[in-house]
């Protein structure tokens, strides 16, 4: 028992190593990329999805329309869905600012309102490049122009663009901070090495054409996340080597961690709810692999009571998983420029292992609640 017990865990902690190293190749493939500086031509739909957004909208707006990027060749429109606080009320005092408002009217349940918000912004827009973002992001004013700029440059159908947390205020929100890099770094790495998978939707730009082209959100608008990572899926399987990530420090959009467990625990149960529609089955089980590594890591610990071996076991795959996150995150981290949030990686270790194997477990089962809403 103790040698198959044994085979199992290495051979689960080499795929684990294989998948960090396939990772840090394919964010180092990823050159700082050639940007237009001037001469924009380029017409941009900038879209937001906003609920109950009071507190921190106007921010967002105020940050958007201080873009360097003319304002002849921009458009905002912000889709409030159903808020039941002053978020319309903020969102249309910018209409002499050139801000559209959208109100969504659905008299019948969705499972994804926001997927409805941005097709209904899609439908209404006037751009050629849709840039999408969250209602409760920042962005400095060369975000647009830096998005634009590559996009005329290299031709991109699909833009994948960094986002980073940031005014962390807590020990928690720091080391979701630092976890957060590694899943961004993991959806340039997959673009980096021509296998575009996952991307953040709080700064993603596509084509509207292709955007039609790949139907849009049809077969993905059951599940209420995936309106970023699914949609990116279609246009890879359509249109492969034509997306790319922006690795460029101007065009990261930042936003909060959340402040207390269970916002985050229901905010990761909602992105992992999507993987059940992931369409290259081989992504799927290398996140099959990985989830069965962090389970060996816990249950060598457990059988550890019992015997000091498998003790040693575990020890041997704490220490692999803490030398693979150094060697993907240092480079990581450095992009950011928040090297000193690294000092939170012994204690993100342990409680990232639990989670993971705890949210693969519950991730696609029952119900959650996410903006207010209960979610199936």
């Amino acid at each position: 028992m103790i040698v198959i017990l044994s085979t199992i865990s290495f051979l689960l902690t080499g795929l684990f190593l294989c998948v960090v190293i396939f990772l840090v190749i394919g964010w180092n493939l990823i050159k700082r990329p050639r940007i237009k500086l001037a001469g924009f031509t380029t017409r941009v739909t900038v879209m937001i999805a906003a609920r109950n957004e009071e507190e921190s909208i106007h921010l967002t707006i105020q940050d958007i329309l201080a873009q360097d990027y003319p304002k002849h060749l921009t458009e905002i429109i912000i889709v409030d869905d159903h808020s039941t606080d002053r978020t319309s009320a903020i969102i249309s005092s910018y209409a002499t600012d050139g801000v559209q408002l959208l109100q969504l009217n659905e008299d019948k349940p969705l499972n994804s309102y926001k997927k409805k918000a941005i097709a209904e912004a899609i439908k209404l827009s006037n751009g050629e490049l849709m840039v999408a973002t969250d209602a409760d992001c920042r962005m400095g004013s060369k975000w647009l122009s830096s998005i634009v700029g590559y996009y005329e440059e290299e031709q991109p159908l699909m833009i994948s663009s960094p986002v980073s947390y940031f005014e962390e205020k807590s020990l928690f929100e720091r080391m979701q901070a630092l976890e957060f890099y590694s899943l961004i770094a993991t959806g340039g790495a997959f673009i980096g090495n021509g296998h575009a998978s996952t991307c953040n939707g709080a700064n993603l730009a596509y084509r509207k054409d292709v955007f039609y082209e790949v139907g849009g959100f049809k077969g993905i608008d059951d599940l209420a996340s995936g309106d970023d990572e699914l949609l990116l899926q279609k246009v890879a399987a359509r249109y492969p080597g034509k997306i790319g990530f922006l690795k460029h420090y101007d065009a990261i959009v930042f936003t909060h961690a959340k402040h207390n467990l269970k916002s985050f625990m229901e905010q990761r149960r909602r992105w992992a709810s999507k993987s059940v529609k992931y369409k290259d089955k081989k992504v799927v089980a290398l996140v099959v692999g990985l989830w069965l590594f962090n389970v060996s890591v816990l249950a060598n610990l457990a059988l550890g009571l019992y015997d000091i071996y498998y003790l040693k076991v575990s020890g041997l795959q704490f220490l692999a998983v803490f030398l693979a996150e150094i060697a993907l995150l240092w480079p990581v981290t450095k992009f950011f420029r928040r090297r000193r949030l690294m000092v939170v990686l012994p204690i993100s270790i342990p409680l990232y292992i639990v989670y993971f194997v705890y949210i693969g477990l519950l991730g696609n089962k029952g119900k959650y609640v996410w903006k207010g809403r209960l979610v199936k």
